[in-house]
């Protein structure tokens, strides 16, 4: 054995361990951090544990018959070998002309060349988070906002500052934070983060009037807006609020002219387990994101893609007439329970769509502790609000999902919930 292995091996053999990992890693993944909703969805397999913490589609209503016959369809005769094959990175071309057609009904007009599909919208964030932020720019966020936003931005390494699209802070202020914040080079504000319609946690949707300061402010700052529209179908009351990329072309003239990049999905109306979303923006942005995926992993499936466009057009508007009327029975259901059980002084939001409600509890109460009680003494589980919350503040905060629990779960689980909250 030579010297040099000699030496190795005694290090190996008095260190106790294998390599030091963490010392190779870039410094950007200090920030990636485990989520806790992916965590408390190991709840749902202990069948005891009443859950109100996934944020995820009732399988029940899954097209399964549907897409078992397009599946096989899809690998039959001539186009099976086009189902198994490397394909183009822009996505399946007939669920990109489906989707266009979308687009329109929402006011939205584009061509094929202005979407791309990716494997679910959370890609996307991924890729225009990679896009757009150096180290040390300002993302602007919701306080609070979606938990994958902030980790598909976090590996970035960005700061944070409040959107407040109805506050009165300048774009100048804004700016100046974004330059302190960014250490001894500044930093830039990029881009400005909303999910406008039923937003995960809140279940809040911005008002017309917040959209367009949203753009405004934008423009000011001569930054990109990311609209986050994974819920944007589940409406269950109130008048449809345009999109924001839709405002953006009102103003504008046209998609080429925007600022706006639209994220939709499949996930919350077809299917989530088939990971297909896609993105909605001007040419330039497009192209990017198209090398981007070329670089990462060529292109989402194609025998998936061909799935989800046969289901959608045999039947979109039936399916998500289906889920929204459980949905919503499911929504009242949780409010009308939330009324009934919980103390004086929690409050909570009444969403016109999507799957959540959002708790706020006395200002000492702690939603990680609660979460602890809850799941000890009553066997309920939901996600605690601090996860939300770029700053980590929140602690008073929870979100509840009344996606995947029927009526009956729903009344007996916030009646449990009631008492822990009280103290017993």
């Amino acid at each position: 054995m030579s010297t040099l292995a000699q030496a190795a091996s005694a290090k190996s053999a008095t260190s106790g361990h294998g390599l030091d990992w963490p010392h190779l890693f870039a410094t950007r993944a200090e920030r990636m951090k485990a989520s806790e909703i992916r965590e408390l969805l190991k709840l749902l397999d202990q069948p005891d544990v009443i859950s109100f913490a996934g944020g995820i589609p009732d399988p029940a209503l899954f097209p399964a018959e549907a897409f078992g016959a397009a599946l096989t369809s899809a690998l039959t005769g001539d186009s099976r070998g086009a189902a198994l094959q490397y394909s183009v990175s822009e996505g399946y071309k007939p669920l990109r002309d489906w989707l266009v057609t979308r687009m329109a009904s929402l006011g939205v007009a584009c061509t094929a060349d202005n979407i791309m599909i990716t494997s679910g919208s959370q890609q996307a964030l991924d890729y225009l988070g990679k896009l757009f932020l150096s180290k040390g720019d300002t993302a602007l966020v919701g306080w609070p906002t979606y938990l994958g936003a902030l980790q598909a931005f976090n590996a970035y390494e960005p700061n944070y500052d409040r959107l407040t699209p109805l506050g009165n802070r300048s774009a100048s202020d804004y700016r100046e934070t974004a330059a302190a914040a960014g250490g001894p080079g500044g930093g830039r504000v990029k881009f400005a983060y909303a999910s406008a319609d039923f937003a995960n946690p809140t279940g809040e949707t911005l008002a017309e009037s917040a959209r367009k300061k949203i753009l405004d402010l934008a423009e000011e700052l001569d930054i990109a807006v990311i609209e986050d529209a994974a819920y944007q179908s589940l409406r269950y009351d109130g008048d449809e609020v345009p999109p924001l990329l839709a405002l953006d072309i009102e103003r504008t003239g046209g998609i080429e002219n925007t600022r706006t990049i639209y994220c939709g999905s499949f996930s919350k109306t077809l299917a989530p387990g088939l990971r297909v979303g896609w993105v909605c923006a001007a040419k330039p942005v497009i192209s990017k994101l198209v090398l981007m995926k070329q670089a990462a992993d060529l292109h989402s499936a194609t025998l998936n893609q061909m799935a989800i466009h046969k289901v959608a057009s045999d039947g979109f508007d039936a399916q998500l007439a289906k889920i929204k009327a459980t949905y919503m029975a499911r929504r009242d259901a949780m409010l009308a329970a939330l009324s009934r059980h919980m103390p004086e002084g929690v409050s909570w939001t009444k969403p016109d769509g999507g799957m959540f409600i959002w708790v706020t509890l006395p200002e000492a109460a702690d939603g990680a502790a609660l979460l602890a009680e809850s799941l000890k003494t009553e066997r309920v589980a939901f996600v605690p609000g601090k996860a939300f919350f770029a700053d980590g503040s929140g602690a008073n905060t929870l979100r509840l999902s009344f996606s995947c629990a029927s009526e009956a779960m729903i009344e007996e689980g916030i009646k449990r919930l009631g008492r822990v909250v009280r103290g017993g």
